[in-house]
């Protein structure tokens, strides 16, 4: 009998027998580990800038100094992440999100590894067991994380945006971001990896979530129905620009005082983490796991917590792995 088009298989369950499908899944692979080495290669280049600022003598931007706009190789860096993100946005199309997610962690092998050979940071055996220890946790929390609700209109998204759960979110993310800037940055910012990374992360969050609604936008247009006279666009627009700007000024900072192996794998974590919590909240997923998926999730953010322990805690020690065959 033949197959009744309505009662298809959702775009997200892939049949691999299937010549478009395989095209498909292979296709928002490619993208998405395109989108990990751009990303990854990005943090690289922007440092590269930021040490060409410091060489001139000009004012760091750990000290609130913008030379690094005049700096091409900094622009340079941008643009790669710009690519790198468009890249993932598009892997999501046509591939599951249980694969293009955690294939965002290799952005974090990529960057460890380009650091070591172009910036000459040392990153000893227990950072780098971190490193990997952060790549797995975050996966696994991904891995058993709530999906995304299917958002079908703008006008759907105006109302999910509204609602007071999502509400508070926001709230929340301002006045915790606030207070890191004003009162943490200046005092500690300097010495603590977390307090820059932390004010990208919850920022960043809420830009992934307008991101989200541009992208619905600009589909609902090309269909034939203009959504830019929709204020939950311009919101969506408004929002984006302004918590990208907060975003990289602070990645910068992160970037600038502290080295891009400690940065790039904490960042992500942070980042990865926030942004689920938002999507949760937004698209009221988490009533439906189930107690292996809890119980999953719970894992991967202790892993994460004691990935991240490792990271800070031991990072100026001589360890490797000829100092403890020295041992045995």
């Amino acid at each position: 009998m033949e197959e009744n088009p309505a009662m298809s298989t959702p775009t997200n369950d892939f049949d691999l027998n299937d010549a478009l499908a395989k095209s498909h899944f292979y296709t928002g692979l490619i993208l998405a580990i395109s989108s990990s080495v751009f990303i990854g290669a990005s943090f690289i280049v922007k440092k590269k800038g930021l040490l060409r600022i410091n060489s001139k003598g000009q004012t760091r931007a750990g000290a609130g100094g913008y030379g690094y706009l005049k700096e091409w190789v900094w622009w340079a860096g941008l643009i790669l992440m710009a690519v790198g993100e468009a890249a993932n946005f598009a892997a999501y199309a046509f591939a599951p999100a249980s694969l293009v997610t955690p294939l965002g962690a290799l952005s974090v092998l990529v960057s460890a590894i380009l650091s070591s050979k172009f910036l000459n940071e040392r990153l000893n055996l227990i950072g780098k067991v971190a490193c990997l220890l952060c790549v797995l946790g975050s996966t696994v929390i991904v891995l058993h994380s709530p999906k995304e609700g299917n958002v079908e209109s703008m006008e759907m998204l105006g109302t999910m945006i509204v609602e007071p759960a999502f509400i508070v979110y926001v709230i929340f993310v301002v006045t915790a971001a606030s207070i890191l800037m004003v009162i943490y940055a200046p005092k500690y910012g300097t010495s603590n990896v977390v307090i820059y990374v932390a004010i990208c992360s919850v920022i960043g969050s809420l830009s992934v979530m307008g991101c989200k609604g541009l992208g619905l936008a600009l589909r609902e247009t090309f269909a034939g129905r203009n959504e830019f006279t929709s204020w939950v666009t311009w919101v969506c627009l408004i929002g984006v620009i302004i918590c990208i700007s907060v975003q990289m000024n602070y990645l910068n900072k992160a970037l600038d005082v502290f080295n891009t192996s400690v940065v790039t794998p904490i960042y992500y974590v942070f980042f990865t983490t926030f942004v689920l919590i938002a999507s949760a909240i937004l698209f009221k997923e988490w009533g439906n796991l189930s107690g292996e998926d809890v119980l999953g999730s719970l894992t991967g953010f202790m892993t994460v917590v004691c990935a991240i322990f490792l990271l800070n805690a031991f990072k100026d020690w001589d360890v490797s792995l000829s100092s403890l065959q020295g041992l045995l």
